[in-house]
Parts: structure tokens; sequence; C-alpha cells
């Protein structure tokens, strides 16, 4: 194609929706006021924004920043105007909550959340063995659009299961896993401690969020 087409075949969607997708991994948010979005996801922006670094929990989510990392994987974009976020080529996938929905989100996958969905980052005590699943979470409670990133297509299963904690990206917030570290199993998982740990999902009635995918994260 010209160089014309090229340009108009690729312009941004024009849409009334607060969260757009202009492909599968790239996010379009209207922003008229402000809005949360993964710090160093902005690829982006039209208009007049500004960011802001934030933790969740005042001191105690300050503490985490420090010890982890994680309490400041977010960052606050006010102003007007079209911002455009993405993470690493990942796909996106948009969740509506509403009031009463509340979903745990890996932090590594948290992409980006309207201002009206609350937020904070919990640690995962319970896996505390399962280190490349994240000790740290976001825990978003609605009502608000929300953005989560994954690596490929997810599958959503329903619980009891059990899951690798580096493909695990999500969980309902009416189950809690706990670790669970099968020895047998350490020649094909868990191959860079020699263990093998599952995220262990006994309850039922709730969903996990799984990807084609194990994301090796930081040691903490």
């Amino acid at each position: 194609m010209n160089l014309d087409e090229f340009v108009t075949s690729h312009a941004p969607n024009e849409t009334q929706n607060t969260f757009e997708l202009e492909s599968s991994k790239l996010l379009d948010v209207s922003v008229d006021g402000s809005v949360m979005a993964r710090a160093g996801s902005m690829v982006g922006y039209t208009g007049e924004i500004s960011f802001e670094q934030k933790s969740a929990g005042g001191l105690k989510g300050m503490l985490k920043q420090k010890a982890t990392g994680e309490g400041a994987v977010m960052m606050k974009a006010t102003g007007t105007g079209h911002l455009y976020l993405a993470d690493q080529g990942k796909e996106v996938q948009l969740l509506e909550l509403n009031a009463d929905d509340e979903i745990s989100v890996n932090g590594n996958d948290v992409l980006a959340f309207e201002d009206s969905v609350s937020w904070d980052i919990k640690m995962m005590s319970s896996i505390a063995g399962a280190t490349s699943g994240g000790l740290f979470n976001v825990y978003l409670s609605g009502p608000g659009y929300i953005a989560i990133t994954t690596h490929g297509e997810p599958l959503v299963v329903p619980t009891p299961v059990s899951t690798d904690p580096s493909a695990t990206v999500a969980w309902s917030s009416n189950v809690s896993p706990s670790s669970k570290r099968d020895l047998n199993l350490k020649s094909f998982i868990g191959r860079s401690s020699g263990e093998s740990y599952q995220l262990q999902f006994a309850e039922e009635g709730g969903f996990v969020i799984i990807q084609p995918y194990e994301e090796v994260h930081p040691e903490q």
C-alpha cells in the first residue's frame, strides 16, 4: 500500500469507549480525568496528560515497594487526551467489573483500570514457596473496566484446579491458593530451583485464568 493508505488504515479508531483495543496488543484509553496504568506501559499519548507513580496501601505499600519492587507497579495518568498502552507485545484482555466483583491479578499482568476501581497490593503468604508466581498480587474491585495482559489466548478454568505459578495470571476473589510441592516432578518443572511448586485452588465455585506461557519473574 502507498503511504496515505498506510496512514489511513492504521489510524486510531474513533469510539466513545473509555477503553478501546486498537489491536489485540494495544490499548487506547480515552482519558478525561484520571486512570491507573502499569508503570512503563505508555507507548504514546495525545493531549495533555501527566504521570505520577503510585503505591497502594500508604506506608505499608511503600515498604512493599522497597522490599520487592512490586509496590510501584502502577502509575496515575491525569489529564485529557488519548493514552496508548502496551506491555511487551502481550495480548490485552478487557474485563468489566460490577460493583460486587473482585479479582486478584498477578502484578506483572495488570495493564490499566478506571479510577472508579478500588485496588490494593497484597502479599500472598500462603504461596511463599512458589516465588515465580509472584508473592504480591493486585486486588481489583469494581465497578469499572480493567485491562490485563496475557501471553497468547488465556484459558479460564473452574476450580478446584492446580496450576503452574508461572502460567497463572489471575483468579476470582472467592478462592485462595496454597502452594503444593511435588518433588517427583522436579526434573520437569521448576528447573531453576530443582523443586516443583504448583498453586492449588481447592475451593469450588471460582475460576483461575492461565496463559499458554511460563513467565519467568525475577527472584524477590
